[in-house]
């Protein structure tokens, strides 16, 4: 797996969609795998804070009885912050602005979210 591709699946998603600002893939631990952000955010940290959103968001469904995490949406004063599960063992995060549509990101983060577990698992053509 190449982080290039990685990076090139979410920038693809940032180019299709106005409203995005920036996008990372990470590991649940919170380590960054690839990323497409600006220069005011930092995405090793991005990377932490969207683990540990997911990690709640998880035990959240769980205790729940709601059937297991798709997505967890933080709605700031500013935009969005959305964090999708990416199979058990990785997250993409997405950043956005005022203007993001969320519907269709959930929409196509669908897709994407396949891709990126078949290139993270070694599955991808």
């Amino acid at each position: 797996m190449s982080q290039e591709v990685l990076v090139a699946e979410i920038r693809g998603l940032r180019e299709r969609l106005p409203g995005i600002t920036d996008a990372a893939v990470a590991a649940v631990d919170g380590l960054l795998v690839a990323a497409d952000t600006a220069a005011e955010v930092d995405p090793e940290s991005l990377a932490a804070l969207a683990a540990a959103s997911l990690g709640l968001a998880r035990r959240t469904a769980a205790v729940s009885g709601r059937g297991p995490l798709r997505r967890t949406v933080t709605y700031c004063g500013g935009g969005y912050a959305v964090v999708y599960a990416v199979g058990e063992t990785a997250l993409l995060a997405v950043l956005g602005d005022e203007g993001l549509d969320l519907a269709r990101l959930h929409l196509e983060a669908g897709a994407l979210i396949e891709r990126l577990d078949d290139l993270l698992r070694g599955r991808a053509t």
